[in-house]
């Protein structure tokens, strides 16, 4: 089975390729295609991935491209994480919306339609070519901000596009954990958007934990999300947010934390991760060992500022560990295989979230099996959840239609429309700065 890496020499590829090497039963990935428009990069993650699998009999057999056309032909699935602009344009992003006093995150906020318009078009581009030469493929959408893209490709490629992130993985790993469950036996009651999603529940064995943790205090301060939000809040909403709901509760905070520290997260990780391809190129480097270092650093540094905010400390060990690649690798076989199983994933709603349309792309629970992902029937969200989703699903609506039709105006609409946008002139001011650093929104007129 023939699997396409598309962003191929991007960082976090040898986390997927290090979860296909344990995998070892009949129909497993036997040839993985690497596919990314800076060489040099690709060459320097096919050496860590040679590293990886240098100990491991009849590892999946790798090779890279620079042509997106050759890498998609034949492919079985294709897993998409590009990111348009470089990590240069997730610093952009951060910069210039925190110039004008608002969240510049690179899903979130302001951030995040920044790059939803200049990557759904890349993606869209991406659809049509999977469509026309791989049309028996599944894609695996990581790009971000996921939901987004996801349904701009869904447009092209219906069901046989699905959104994974680790974000509501993760968060029910550790509810799970902290009730003394076992995660893959107990079903994550999540629903929303990506990275705007809640738990209202947990069961194991029919019976729901979620209110015995929400019950405990000290049990329900023990965790991330509890240190994070604080058990008040928590309590008051009766369910575990998702991390990113952190910007929207505590958007003031956070802003005023991101505008005081000396390096957005973006320029952080464009500066380390320069200086881990640039160590690379030499011959001598320990590619394995490179990329372990850098990783750790990382993933320690991950949502630094609202932890520092909600004064929750340094992340549990537990929590650095990442995840999306085995969700990727849980669907990957769940298809392939028809090994049904139960996965959160980004897919169309097709009726699972009353309040949103069919095509409309929400995070649920899925059954999994060979026909793909199809969600579970969810009960309605709380007045003040639905009003949040309804929202900023309305703004990726503004995004889908400003990257379709190249308008500017309505560019301004999607971002004065967003929650965590104050002001209309403030919308106008961030697609002035937006534009002039970002040569791929050069197509909004």
């Amino acid at each position: 089975m023939k699997l396409t890496i598309l962003g191929g020499g991007g960082f976090r590829v040898p986390l997927v390729y290090g979860a296909l090497l344990t995998d070892r039963g009949e129909g497993r990935v036997t040839e993985v295609v690497l596919h990314d428009l800076d060489d040099s990069r690709l060459y320097a993650v096919a050496r860590v991935l040679a590293e990886q699998a240098a100990t491991v009999p009849d590892a999946p057999t790798v090779t890279a491209t620079t042509d997106l056309d050759e890498a998609l032909r034949g492919a079985d699935f294709i897993f998409s994480a590009i990111r348009v602009g470089g990590l240069e344009g997730r610093a952009n992003d951060e910069r210039v919306a925190l110039a004008q006093g608002v969240l510049g995150q690179e899903t979130v906020g302001a951030g995040g339609i920044a790059y939803g318009l200049r990557t759904v078009p890349v993606a869209v581009d991406i659809a049509q070519r999977v469509a026309r030469l791989a049309p028996d493929a599944w894609v695996i959408n990581f790009t971000n901000p996921a939901g987004l893209v996801t349904e701009a490709m869904s447009r092209h490629l219906g069901d046989r596009v699905i959104g994974i992130c680790d974000s509501p993985v993760g968060l029910g790993r550790r509810i799970a954990t902290v009730l003394g469950a076992n995660p893959r036996e107990a079903f994550i009651d999540y629903v929303g958007l990506n990275h705007l999603g809640w738990v209202r529940g947990l069961r194991v064995a029919g019976r729901d934990e979620l209110p015995r943790l929400l019950a405990d205090p000290d049990l329900l301060g023990s965790f991330e999300e509890g240190k994070l939000f604080g058990t008040d809040w928590l309590q008051s909403l009766g369910a575990i947010p998702n991390e990113y709901l952190h910007y929207y509760y505590f958007n003031r905070e956070t802003v005023r934390a991101y505008s005081e520290v000396e390096k957005t997260r973006g320029a952080f990780l464009r500066d380390q991760q320069a200086q881990f391809y640039d160590e690379m190129k030499r011959p001598d480097t320990g590619a394995l060992t490179a990329w372990d270092r850098t990783r750790a650093e990382r993933e320690a540094t991950y949502m630094a500022e609202n932890r520092e905010t909600a004064g929750a400390g340094e992340r549990d060990a537990d929590d650095l560990s990442g995840g999306y690649e085995k969700v990727a690798l849980a669907l990957m076989r769940a298809i392939a295989r028809d090994e049904r199983t139960t996965l959160i994933l980004n897919v169309r709603n097709q009726g699972a979230l009353s309040v949103l349309d069919a095509d409309a792309v929400i995070e649920v629970p899925c059954l999994v099996d060979a026909n793909g992902a199809h969600p579970v029937a969810v009960d309605p969200l709380p007045d003040h959840a639905t009003g949040l989703v309804c929202a900023v699903k309305g703004v990726e609506r503004e995004v889908l239609a400003a990257a379709e039709s190249g308008s500017r105006t309505t560019a301004v609409k999607a971002f004065a429309l967003h929650p965590l946008v104050d002001s209309v002139n403030v919308a106008r001011r961030l697609v002035e700065g937006y534009t002039e650093v970002h040569p791929g929104l050069a197509y909004l007129k």
